[in-house]
């Protein structure tokens, strides 16, 4: 699927926590699944030390959503929202970082 040809749902992150997961992941090339990784891992330390929020494009079982938030915790398998929410590192498409940094 052309994630650009397709406009996000905004969503809080409150809500995530209700949404269903496939098992499928929404990447296939390599260079991007590492791409996701290193940007969810800049987005952790951007996060816990200048309280910087990114935008995370993810896929749920129903559509593609959006949500802009801080990324507390990072594990192999999910990134971890304020709250314990949760989101499958395998659905994400893309973690945006904060449009300042990349302009230092």
């Amino acid at each position: 699927m052309n994630i650009q040809a397709v406009t996000p749902s905004i969503i809080n992150k409150e809500a995530i926590s209700g949404l269903h997961f496939s098992s499928q992941d929404v990447l296939v090339l390599v260079n991007e699944i590492k791409e996701r990784k290193t940007n969810a891992e800049i987005g952790l330390l951007l996060g816990n030390n200048y309280k910087c929020k990114v935008k995370i494009i993810f896929e749920d079982s129903e559509s593609i959503k959006q949500v802009e938030t801080t990324i507390w915790g990072l594990t192999d398998m999910h990134i971890i929202l304020k709250g314990g929410v949760t989101i499958p590192l395998h659905r994400i498409y893309k973690v945006e970082i904060c449009s300042w940094i990349i302009s230092i």
